[in-house]
């Protein structure tokens, strides 16, 4: 009978648990690009909301490029807009590279498919609780850019503040 309590204590324990909300350890989306063009028009965008607890620690922050082997270039120059919760909009320009100089795809691959994480940004202090946006655009001569399949963001915890 005694086991029988202690049982029901341990599940309630862990369905208590189970009902607190996450903390943001990590937050990864990947967005398809219409047609597999990816035209200076379409800027694909995220959403990222940190809780105040969330604040204390430094990220990591990537963009994810997925193309297939018919791409023409050995990098990609975007457009990062970031957008800080209650702030307007900073940009800048970023070049992700994709071959080696020999002409090697740098990401990992699956038949002709090639996906990269390439960090934008090491140790970066996101210090206000809120929703930041993130949005990427294409900013390479050739509009629309063929064989870019989507392109996502992801952020990662790199430890706490100092």
């Amino acid at each position: 009978m005694n086991k029988i309590y202690l049982t029901i204590a341990a599940l309630f324990v862990i369905a208590a648990m189970a009902c607190q909300p996450p903390k943001m350890d990590a937050y990864e989306k990947n967005l398809e690009i219409p047609g597999h063009e990816w035209a200076y028009s379409h800027t694909p965008s995220f959403e990222v909301t940190l809780k105040p607890e969330d604040t204390a620690y430094l990220y990591n922050i990537y963009v994810n490029v997925r193309h297939t082997d018919a791409y023409a270039f050995s990098n990609i120059w975007v457009l990062v807009s970031t957008q800080f919760p209650g702030d307007s909009a900073i940009q800048q320009r970023v070049e992700l590279p994709l071959a080696d100089v020999s002409g090697k795809w740098l990401g990992s691959g699956i038949d002709d498919i090639y996906e990269h994480r390439i960090p934008i940004q090491q140790k970066a202090i996101l210090n206000k609780a809120g929703t930041y946006r993130f949005s990427f655009q294409q900013n390479m001569r050739q509009n629309p850019l063929p064989d870019v399949l989507n392109v996502g963001l992801r952020i990662e915890k790199a430890g706490q503040r100092p």
